[in-house]
């Protein structure tokens, strides 16, 4: 029986989606902290991050460095290497477009997975989903505004970083048929260091030093985040089809812009709630449609037991 069509497993999934992005709200909502009010470097923030992740996950549940072993490097390099991508075009966009803008076009990134899980994992992708992946294009489209006078190219930047993470998460899902969620996570952060080491000594991101004692306890809170938030990513892939994670990933858009208005003051626009409705909605429409059809199944099943 495929995951996504079985109760329980996809329930299970479909929480450690939820409990991912929650974490990782909470991580971006540190890490603006950590820059925009604490003045330390986004290079420095982020080699902390991802080195402190590592340190926590290695002794975890006795993962060690058995956590390496793996017949797949290269594709362990693949998969960082469109992470890596990801965060380069991500940066690039908060550079120049409003962080409104560019945390709500994130959100195309599942409608990219939900596409490429058909078209490259040749998982069912039902006609309901391809409508809700229309239907989520329609609302980036309406948050990226082409049409009004604030409109520049550097939003499509947020979009390439969507695709970008839309095909490391593709990589994830296929990658889980012979590698372990620990030894996923581990390759991830051990990769991501010593990547984030080289730009954060770069002479112009000013190094490795953190001066504040409010700053390093909140990277290393970030760090544990992190860690704990990738493990439950790779952890929801290896349980339920990635198509059928995807509308449960929209749900950090809540978190990212409540802890945003909560923490910074910042309130959208409504191109925003307008493009994020219908991102939400057509991920709660596919939603209702996946759970009756789940339901069913389970009542086929039984009756033909």
């Amino acid at each position: 029986m495929r995951l996504s069509a079985s109760g329980q497993p996809a329930m299970t999934g479909a929480a450690l989606m939820i409990g991912a992005g929650a974490g990782f709200a909470c991580v971006n909502t540190l890490l603006q902290y950590v820059t925009m009010m604490l003045g330390v470097s986004a290079p420095t923030a982020t080699f902390w991050q991802y080195f402190i992740a590592l340190l926590v996950l290695l002794p975890w549940q006795g993962i060690g460095l058995k956590g390496f072993a793996t017949a797949r490097p290269g594709a362990h390099l693949l998969r960082v290497a469109f992470a890596v991508g990801g965060v380069q075009l991500w940066t690039l966009g908060l550079a120049h477009v409003p962080i409104w803008q560019a945390i709500a076009l994130i959100m195309l990134s599942p409608f990219f997975v939900t596409a490429g899980a058909g078209l490259l994992l040749r998982e069912e992708v039902t006609p309901a989903r391809w409508i809700a992946v229309l239907t989520g294009f329609v609302g980036g489209a309406v948050i990226l505004s082409p049409w009004s006078d604030g409109f520049t190219l550097w939003a499509f930047a947020p979009i390439g970083a969507a695709a970008l993470w839309a095909a490391a998460s593709l990589m994830t899902k296929r990658m889980t048929a012979t590698e372990s969620p620990e030894t996923l996570t581990l390759y991830l952060l051990a990769l991501l260091t010593p990547l984030n080491l080289g730009l954060a000594l770069m002479p112009e991101a000013g190094g490795l030093a953190i001066a504040s004692a409010p700053a390093i306890a909140a990277l290393v809170v970030a760090g544990l985040l992190t860690a704990l938030a990738q493990y439950a990513l790779a952890r929801a892939y290896a349980t339920a089809d990635a198509a059928f994670l995807q509308p449960f990933d929209h749900v950090k858009l809540a978190f990212n812009v409540g802890l945003g208005a909560l923490v910074f003051g910042f309130v959208p626009p409504g191109s925003m709630w307008l493009g994020s409705a219908l991102i939400v909605g057509a991920s709660l429409w596919l939603l209702a449609r996946e759970r009756r059809g789940i339901g069913h199944r389970l009542t086929r099943e039984r009756a033909g037991g």
